[in-house]
């Protein structure tokens, strides 16, 4: 039970438990990725269909709904794109990237402002809505772009690093301890 007990205090010591959630991050990350690919595929076949089939299809109504909906599927694949690209992006310098999160949220607000249902003109609240979320987006992108041309990034690593013994911090770079 003693060597246990051991293991354990081990494993919750604080450079020891960095390293593990650094890994438990990264796993999760790579498994989050792999499921949005599958994802991606599934819904760019499934476009593929539906847009062969309406072409197929004599006298398919293609402004209207039709569009919206295509352009809303379009969109939505962007959006998992961008997403996928912050996971990568993750796994490549283990930082969040904000500006490409800000990018990705104003992609979704263009998307639903571009999709928008014939009618929702007369929905003042909803348009009020999205030119807020709009307008504060665009303002934290200029706000975090403007700071991160000053200055670099602080951090563009795991949590925490252990070198061997006569390996330069350089040669830790690439393989994660």
């Amino acid at each position: 039970m003693a060597v246990w007990a051991k293991r354990v205090r081990r494993v919750f010591d604080d450079a020891n438990y960095l390293v593990v959630i650094d890994r438990a991050e990264q796993q999760l990350a790579k498994l989050l990725g792999v499921v949005l690919v599958v994802v991606m595929i599934a819904a760019t076949l499934q476009l593929i269909a539906q847009v062969l089939v309406a072409l197929s299809t004599p006298d398919t109504p293609w402004l209207g709904d039709k569009l919206n909906k295509v352009l809303g599927d379009l969109l939505n694949l962007l959006i998992a794109l961008e997403v996928l690209q912050n996971i990568t992006s993750y796994l490549r310098r283990h930082v969040v990237q904000i500006e490409l999160v800000l990018l990705t949220a104003m992609t979704a607000v263009a998307r639903k402002v571009i999709v928008l249902p014939a009618g929702a003109e007369s929905k003042p609240q909803l348009l009020a809505g999205l030119g807020v979320a709009v307008l504060a987006l665009a303002a934290a992108f200029w706000l975090v772009r403007s700071l991160t041309l000053r200055r670099p990034p602080t951090r563009t690593g795991p949590a925490i690093r252990i070198r061997g013994k006569g390996r330069s911090p350089r040669a830790c770079d690439g393989d994660g301890g």
